[in-house]
């Protein structure tokens, strides 16, 4: 049977999501991919709360020239960090949501490692 590229990307979700949760000590880090977008959160799943969230829209008001590109994704994952560490959020677990861990997933990963971000 073949999959539409979304079916099979929420397939990869359901399957990821299975082993991974985030607790209180650590939450988990969510990405979203857009065409036009990345998002990014910090989710507590015991609570069903989000802590922290960004994204390039929300960093596209403030800042002149950010795109939804690898570069525009590094920054999302800085400020995601930057955010967490404000809320005294250090480890999280990361959740890629189905997506490959490639371009801009990848990007916000980094840049969330390089922001003081452990996982």
């Amino acid at each position: 049977m073949n999959y539409s590229k979304n079916e099979s990307r929420q397939r990869r979700k359901v399957r990821i999501r299975k082993k991974i949760s985030g607790t209180s000590e650590r939450p988990r880090l969510v990405i979203y991919r857009s065409n036009l977008h990345v998002y990014a959160q910090i989710v507590n799943d015991l609570d069903g709360a989000t802590l922290v969230a960004t994204s390039t829209l929300s960093l596209a008001k403030s800042e002149a020239g950010l795109h939804c590109n690898k570069s525009g994704a590094e920054k999302v994952g800085m400020e995601i960090a930057r955010m967490a560490k404000e809320k005294n959020i250090s480890k999280v677990v990361f959740d890629r949501n189905g997506y490959l861990y490639h371009g801009r997933v990848k990007a916000v990963a980094d840049g969330a490692r390089e922001g003081g971000l452990e996982f």
